[in-house]
């Protein structure tokens, strides 16, 4: 009768013992993906020949829990002038830890690119093209050209950050590929501002 009294205790420490004995060995997976606060767009005015025209003028998107963590970002709306051309240069920032991600994205350009949709791509009111410099198809500098006659005066500018992608899969040198999932790899960032033609 004594043992049936310690059954209950002995069960316990098997049961205690069983799942120790089970707890995971695997590692934790880390996540690889950086928290992006704010995205910084700055547009300079160019002329025909390509030089400054006047000051530049910077529109922001920010969120302070992370840009694809937060509920909702701020996004300054971008102000361009129909029939101008801009050179349009991207800043990405980590405000919680202090950190400038635009230079590790160009130390790692073979893995990053940006990619640019959006209604005002799509309808041809602007046009972009990378301007990064030695053939490199990056996009934290870009030329972007808005229509002489985009036939509205709002529209929107979707900026797409990919990483580890292919960047030899046909089509994904061009900023605007519609298909950029097809090359590989993983959304960075996706957020679209809104466009302002004067």
């Amino acid at each position: 009768m004594k043992n049936l009294r310690k059954l209950p205790l002995y069960l316990l420490a098997i049961l205690a013992f069983g799942f120790a004995s089970c707890e995971s060995e695997d590692p934790e997976k880390e996540n690889d993906g950086e928290v992006i606060t704010d995205v910084i767009l700055t547009f300079q005015e160019l002329d025909a020949s390509n030089n400054p025209v006047g000051a530049a003028v910077s529109f922001k998107a920010s969120d302070p829990q992370g840009i694809e963590v937060g509920a909702t970002p701020t996004i300054q709306p971008v102000n361009v002038t129909k029939g101008k051309k801009y050179q349009m240069t991207i800043e990405v920032l980590n405000s919680i830890e202090g950190e400038d991600i635009t230079e590790e994205i160009l130390a790692e350009a073979d893995e990053h690119q940006f990619f640019f949709l959006g209604s005002g791509i799509t309808s041809n009111i602007l046009t972009t093209s990378y301007a990064d410099g030695n053939g490199v198809a990056l996009g934290l500098k870009n030329l972007v050209t808005v229509s002489s006659s985009p036939g509205t005066n709002n529209t929107q500018l979707q900026v797409i950050l990919r990483h580890d992608l292919d960047k030899n899969f046909p089509g994904a040198n061009n900023p605007n590929f519609a298909n950029y999932i097809q090359a590989g790899g993983e959304t960075d960032l996706d957020i679209t501002f809104p466009v302002v033609i004067n």
